[in-house]
């Protein structure tokens, strides 16, 4: 699943506070990222989380091809919670990701570096 459509859908419901009055700078995004995949990939337990993530995003993209509502908010509350304890770093950069337009080159730049967390989630 593409990862900026992930961090969209944890965006949704979290920390709107974070992206006030801020502008997207691509190179302290890109940055940012590198920061979040270290820190998430060498915490076993962040490193959980973050994979429980990834597969429940994954559910929910189903269930919107299946116009389950109900199941998608069920789903968007377990990843709430779960990314709570990837720590402010992660949250601050999906908040920073908001206003990136998915299909630029830095957008593209940031997917590939988070993505380097979604291969290791498929180990």
């Amino acid at each position: 699943m593409d990862r900026l459509l992930i961090l969209a859908i944890l965006i949704i419901s979290t920390l709107p506070v974070y992206a006030q009055g801020q502008q997207p700078n691509a190179a302290k995004l890109k940055a940012d990222a590198q920061k979040v995949v270290t820190i998430i990939s060498s915490d076993t337990a962040k490193f959980h989380s973050y994979c429980q993530i990834v597969d429940l995003a994954d559910e929910i993209e189903g269930t919107k091809q299946g116009q389950d509502s109900k199941k998608a908010k069920e789903l968007s509350a377990k990843i709430n919670d779960l990314e709570k304890k990837l720590g402010p770093e992660y949250l601050a950069l999906a908040a920073g990701l908001k206003d990136v337009d998915p299909n630029s080159p830095d957008a593209q730049e940031i997917n590939s570096i988070l993505e380097e967390l979604d291969e290791s989630c498929g180990d």
